[in-house]
């Protein structure tokens, strides 16, 4: 069953490292295979609510990897039986 799961990572680096941390850890979401879109503010991704779940915790861990010294995360969770995608969300607008 599809779930919609949105991560939007704020890690404790200076600002000039922001971009870099938050770029490894998009570069982690490609390198999973999910389906994913990439926002301003967060990356939303689409799959089975387990796997984006180890997602969502191995993008903490890159994170400290990349030199944070704390992350603070926001995680949006869209599920109903019978899944959901994001194509029905926002496909018109494409």
């Amino acid at each position: 069953m599809l779930t919609n799961v949105s991560l939007q990572v704020i890690p404790s680096v200076p600002e000039s490292k922001i971009y870099p941390v938050v770029d490894a850890v998009i570069d982690y979401i490609k390198s999973t295979g999910v389906a994913h879109t990439v926002g301003p503010m967060e990356t939303t991704m689409e799959g089975d609510l387990d796997a984006l779940l180890r997602i969502v915790k191995r993008a903490q861990e890159i994170c400290v990897e990349q030199g944070a010294e704390r992350v603070c995360s926001v995680v949006k969770i869209d599920y109903k039986p019978g899944g959901v995608t994001i194509d029905e969300k926002v496909g018109k607008y494409r």
